[in-house]
């Protein structure tokens, strides 16, 4: 298979020329203190002027710590950001922490950008920057552009790259078809750390490499085409799942290094499987080594609190309308699609971004220039971070957790909308879950929770997610969500699978939810693997299982996913049984699938419901078979057409209904 390299060498030559300027510290060095030596950068006088001016899309190719040869001598050169800093120095164990052996040189243009070359170090180097700001007072930081971290509760920055021959040219090559809008999209959502741990030492999180010698053929199993990370970015705090991030440009320590993360990827893209990352470009923590008061000031943050705090999450916001944030965000997103060949980005909490009155009280917001309550830079950036991931990355999927009615979202820019390729259909999760947490009595007259959806179904590309967010915090399992006794929960468990993956919309579970684990989401411990020893968990997987393949062969049940004329209401009038019906199309009319839905769990015997023409129809799918651990009310002989006039159509057909159970059929002949 042929090799593609994304990154040079580790040794990088190719570096532009640039004056220092003489600096001082007071508490380190006075004003007659020798300045840095002359040295080379990485920038040339247009990179500065695309970072000032919000456009620069691939700093990490500038900013942070490089391995280079120079004038014959290999070293590292650093650059960093701190324009309110009037003496940075490079600290780590090569100079023994010393705040005045390696000071930087500030740039002459006013950027703010500082830059050294240290001889004689180079890959594997622990360091932070020691900076002192304006007004004295002194920080030590990790670098934000670093691309690898000590192992937490350790917090520096270590001197690593990003080199990796990359051996997964095939995917790349063809990804196009497997992430586009009209193809099978079914995401499988983990949390690396949790989804399954040593069998040996429970408290031993598996490496990237472990990982992958479990999941690939897991995943390729399970028949799941695309895999979304929670956030692997460089976190310190474990109980925040990866949301609090630090370090942004690095995939976390706690499993390996970059490249085996990227071997990873590559391992999955071998096997045929897409790679989502979860990207939190919303809030950061106020860890004292991490993006907070970064050089004393407000550098990262927003310095008015009422855009620049979080209240929920106790962290901080970015500031959006400074350009340098909109580079740093920008080249971001573009690291982990560039560098780790990320097939897209889950995008989180993007309604706390576009409203300045998000969790927000009276008084406690400023509304924008035209006294609206929409954030008008997180508008406009991500409308350029959108454009720039799809002119450069046209393969590639971005996806919003978007949870509110803002228009347009995932409709293009030049249609005037935000450029997300899909969003979370928050509204479905919702309505669906509440709907199948009541007893089956008591369906008949909430029907409206299940059949509102396709009321907006069409306004976005939407995908349908069972995320992490609905099975923590008391808010139970999936399985424990269900009512009725033990038989009833999991027959439940397995239709709400088999509306999912019929109803319009790409898909995503989160682990456990395949099998029906039990126990509420824990960030630190195994997933119950052993469930799967139970008939009814056996049952589940076995469900979901050939709902991926029945997904991934059927073109009605994606082709027109996003479309109107993919999705048609049969009959939803029958509330006292609660029995909804309906087809799914796709650009063949031969493709045509028809779905019922049992939402109770009396079984009917000869149901009749209309079809779109005369013919003889053929059961593909039962949710309710022997080898899911159902009741096996089913239709194993083909189903001939009659003339009985049904659900306001010339043709209609009986079938038997099962218990808690969902029917897919095809026509044949």
């Amino acid at each position: 298979m042929a090799k593609r390299k994304t990154t040079s060498s580790p040794a990088e030559s190719a570096l532009q020329p640039a004056t220092a300027e003489k600096t001082g510290n007071s508490s380190v060095a006075d004003s007659s203190a020798p300045s840095p030596p002359s040295i080379y950068s990485r920038f040339s006088d247009f990179d500065v002027h695309l970072f000032r001016a919000g456009k620069h899309q691939k700093l990490y190719e500038k900013f942070g710590s490089h391995v280079v040869e120079l004038n014959g001598v290999i070293g590292t050169y650093f650059a960093v950001w701190a324009p309110s800093a009037r003496y940075v120095a490079v600290i780590g164990n090569f100079n023994g922490w010393d705040k005045g052996s390696a000071p930087m040189a500030v740039r002459w243009d006013s950027s703010g950008i500082w830059e050294t070359f240290i001889p004689h170090i180079g890959r594997g180097e622990p360091y932070k920057y020691f900076i002192v700001h304006e007004s004295g007072r002194e920080l030590e930081k990790g670098d934000p552009y670093a691309h690898w971290w000590e192992l937490p509760p350790k917090t520096a920055s270590v001197v690593w790259d990003t080199y990796h021959e990359w051996q997964d040219g095939e995917w790349m090559a063809n990804r196009s078809a497997k992430n586009a809008l009209n193809a099978p999209f079914s995401v499988y959502e983990m949390h690396m750390s949790s989804w399954r741990r040593d069998p040996s030492n429970p408290d031993r999180e598996l490496t990237y490499g472990e990982i992958a010698d479990a999941l690939v053929p897991y995943l390729q199993d399970m028949g799941f085409t695309h895999v979304e990370f929670m956030p692997v970015m460089q976190y310190p705090y474990a109980p925040s799942w990866g949301y609090q991030i630090t370090g942004y440009y690095a995939p976390s320590s706690r499993f390996g290094t970059p490249q085996e993360f990227m071997q990873l990827i590559e391992r999955l893209h071998q096997a045929g499987i897409g790679v989502l990352l979860d990207w939190v470009p919303s809030h950061f923590p106020g860890d004292a080594h991490g993006l907070y008061e970064f050089d004393g000031s407000h550098l990262y943050e927003n310095p008015d609190l009422r855009k620049g705090y979080h209240p929920d999450w106790k962290s901080y916001i970015f500031n959006y309308g400074r350009p340098e944030v909109r580079s740093f965000l920008i080249s971001n997103a573009m690291f982990w699609l560039d560098r780790c060949h990320a097939d897209g980005l889950r995008v989180d909490a993007v309604a706390s971004m576009l409203y300045l009155d998000y969790s927000r009280n009276e008084g406690e917001w400023e509304p924008n220039a035209f006294g609206g309550r929409e954030n008008l830079d997180v508008i406009s950036l991500f409308k350029e971070i959108n454009e720039a991931i799809y002119a450069q990355f046209p393969d590639t999927q971005v996806i919003a957790e978007e949870s509110t009615s803002f228009p347009g979202v995932s409709r293009p820019v030049y249609m005037g909308g935000l450029g997300f390729g899909m969003k979370w259909m928050m509204g479905w999760m919702n309505d669906t879950l509440r709907y199948f947490e009541r007893d089956p009595a008591f369906r008949k007259f909430h029907q409206d929770n299940l059949t509102f959806s396709t009321v907006y179904a069409f306004t976005e590309n939407f995908m349908l997610p069972l995320s992490h967010d609905e099975v923590v915090y008391g808010k139970e399992s999936l399985i424990n969500k269900m009512p009725g006794d033990e038989w009833q929960r999991f027959a439940n468990l397995r239709l709400l699978f088999s509306y999912m993956f019929t109803h319009s919309g790409t898909k995503l579970l989160f682990m456990g939810g395949e099998f029906g684990q039990t126990s509420e989401w824990k960030y630190d411990a195994s997933l119950d693997w052993h469930l799967l020893e139970f008939a009814p968990h056996k049952g589940v997987a076995a469900c979901v299982k050939a709902l991926n393949n029945l997904y991934k062969s059927e073109p009605a049940l994606y082709e027109r996913t996003f479309t109107a004329d993919g999705f048609e209401w049969i009959d939803t009038s029958d509330r006292e049984n609660s029995i909804v019906t309906y087809a799914r199309n796709g650009n063949n009319p031969s493709d045509t699938l028809l779905i019922v839905l049992n939402m109770t769990p009396i079984p009917r015997a000869d149901y009749r419901i209309g079809v779109p023409s005369a013919g003889t129809y053929r059961e593909i799918f039962n949710s309710d078979a022997h080898e899911f651990h159902g009741s096996g009310v089913m239709n194993t002989a083909p189903v001939e057409s009659d003339e009985a006039r049904w659900h306001g159509r010339s043709q209609s057909i009986r079938l038997n209904i099962p218990p808690l159970g969902a029917v897919v059929l095809k026509m044949v002949s």
